[in-house]
């Protein structure tokens, strides 16, 4: 369930991404689907649990096809849209179900408002505005990527970098200090879930900060 779950966030990365870009409809469309694999799985007591994980998934590629596809241009929109699912995704725990996918949807949801969070706070908002407005002018888009970089390479860019990833790190691990997922325990497969997307996200996070380290100004 943890390698299926870090899977998954790795997916919006490097398939949702440049499908939504081009494509935002056909993204949009593939939400639904994915929704009903995950209600034919839940039928299946084998794929039970793999279906409840997709249910979590599918919300995560909804929400990010609407923004990526329509409303990337501003920034500020991101998370409220990343969020959309949220209530319903309470309700589910309140009600003790679909718990694998909720929890994978809020490790997935948390990871991404962290790494929001660091890009507010580096303040390269503005460069990220620009670079969806001018994305067609690549002189201009490559001319704020390398003002993002240095932005992110000053001192204090560093030290967010590393307090905001030692976060994502001590959340994602949180779960091991349960006695019952340290057994294997499936009811305790939900945790694994959330595991997963938490520190999928921190590794992601993680190479892309390595890449802007390497980069010469």
């Amino acid at each position: 369930m943890f390698s299926l779950a870090a899977f998954l966030v790795s997916v919006p990365v490097f398939i949702e991404a440049p499908l939504v870009r081009t494509y935002p409809w056909l993204s949009l469309g593939i939400t639904p689907l994915l929704w009903g694999i995950s209600r034919y799985l839940q039928t299946q007591t084998r794929y039970q649990r793999f279906g409840a994980l997709l249910y979590g998934f599918s919300w995560c590629w909804g929400a990010g096809s609407l923004y990526w596809g329509w409303l990337r241009w501003e920034p500020l929109w991101h998370l409220p849209v990343e969020a959309l699912p949220l209530p319903l995704m309470v309700w589910h725990l309140r009600q003790r179900q679909q718990l694998v996918g909720v929890f994978f949807f809020l490790g997935s949801f948390l990871g991404t408002a962290i790494t929001d969070a660091y890009f507010y706070l580096i303040d390269v908002i503005p460069h990220w505005r620009a670079i969806m407005y001018l994305e067609q002018d690549l002189v201009s888009v490559q001319e704020m990527l390398v003002q993002a970089i240095a932005q992110a390479q000053t001192f204090s860019g560093e030290v967010w970098g590393v307090l905001l990833s030692l976060s994502l790190l001590l959340i994602g691990l949180l779960p091991l200090f349960q006695s019952q997922i340290r057994q294997g325990i499936p009811a305790m497969l939900p945790s694994w879930a959330f595991m997963g997307a938490v520190l999928s996200t921190l590794v992601v996070d993680g190479l892309f900060g390595l890449t802007i380290g390497l980069l010469p100004l």
